[in-house]
């Protein structure tokens, strides 16, 4: 389960910047978990009970934004959902692989206090 690893590496950064910041605690931190990441956001939730014990983020919320996975079709100019990294444009039926979201796992915010 990576999902560990990476909430642990994202509490670690959030203290860090908490603590360059002069903070006491962290209310919150928010998470950009894109379809196509790899990430599974029931997964991340269960590491955040874990990791974040003991540190000044003990008592913070998590928050996670999914990002829907979008690809753009060059024939048609225009963005689609999809489903995975290749795909059919619904609209000229091309195939496309230009992946334009869906693969973040981003910090967006940490709420200190």
């Amino acid at each position: 389960m990576h999902e560990v690893s990476i909430m642990a590496e994202a509490v670690r950064m959030a203290v860090e910047a908490a603590q360059a910041a002069g903070a006491q605690r962290i209310i919150s931190l928010r998470l950009r978990i894109g379809k196509l990441s790899g990430a599974v956001p029931e997964a991340l939730e269960f590491a955040w009970d874990v990791v974040r014990n003991g540190t000044i983020a003990e008592n913070a919320r998590l928050e996670i934004e999914s990002v829907a996975a979008i690809c753009w079709c060059a024939t048609c100019q225009s963005e689609f959902d999809c489903q995975d990294f290749l795909n059919e444009c619904p609209r000229c039926h091309n195939l496309s692989g230009d992946l334009r979201r869906g693969r973040e796992l981003d910090i967006a915010a940490v709420e200190l206090e």
